[in-house]
């Protein structure tokens, strides 16, 4: 494991069967289509599950593949997590941002205590496509993506991804993970999809 200020790192997260399980599963998931999180991201693609803690089986249940990430990612302190399976590919980028997703159920929602960031493909020789940490304007890091590396920052920094400027298929799966009150945790649904596919 690597460890800064900024962030967490962890080589080989899984095993190498199930990074390619969960590669294929992504990828032919009926939920697969242009990204339906807002405009900070820039030609990408994806789909979001909403899930409670109570319905972490569920969530392993109908995506088999995330299981293992599961295993290793979440935060047992936590009870409430917003997983996204993110694709950028050349021109592709992320905008700045704070994330605070659960706020489409409850408008005043906290910030993740912590984001993990699963790297599930990464092209050979990729130009750009880094993550990039940040605490207002200041660069705390950037970090340059692997397969089947897990990284973990405070849920509180500004982040983006660089914008990929060279061929093939650049796709991680991102998990927010909050810490809800009581009142925060009754707005957000025990598990739902958010996909721009229709099906």
């Amino acid at each position: 494991m690597t460890s800064s200020s900024a962030f967490t790192a962890t080589a080989a997260a899984l095993a190498a069967p199930a990074l390619e399980r969960l590669r294929q599963q992504i990828r032919a998931s009926r939920y697969f289509a242009v990204n339906n999180l807002n405009r900070d991201f820039v030609g990408t693609r994806g789909f979001s599950v909403v899930f409670t803690a109570q319905a972490r089986a569920r969530v392993a249940a109908e995506f088999p593949a995330f299981a293992p990430f599961l295993d290793c990612a979440l935060r047992e302190d936590c009870n409430a997590y917003y997983l996204n399976a993110l694709q950028l590919q050349a021109g592709s980028r992320v905008d700045p941002h704070v994330d605070r997703s659960l706020r489409a159920y409850c408008v005043d929602i906290a910030t993740p205590v912590m984001v993990s960031v699963l790297y599930v493909d990464v092209p050979a020789g990729m130009r750009g496509g880094r993550l990039v940490l940040a605490r207002g304007r200041r660069v705390l890091a950037r970090v340059q993506p692997e397969p089947n590396l897990l990284v973990a920052f405070g849920g509180d920094l500004t982040h983006s991804v660089e914008r990929l400027d060279s061929d093939g298929l650049r796709l991680s799966l991102v998990c927010e993970q909050y810490a809800l009150d009581d009142r925060e945790l009754a707005a957000v649904p025990e598990y739902a999809i958010e996909t721009r596919a229709r099906y």
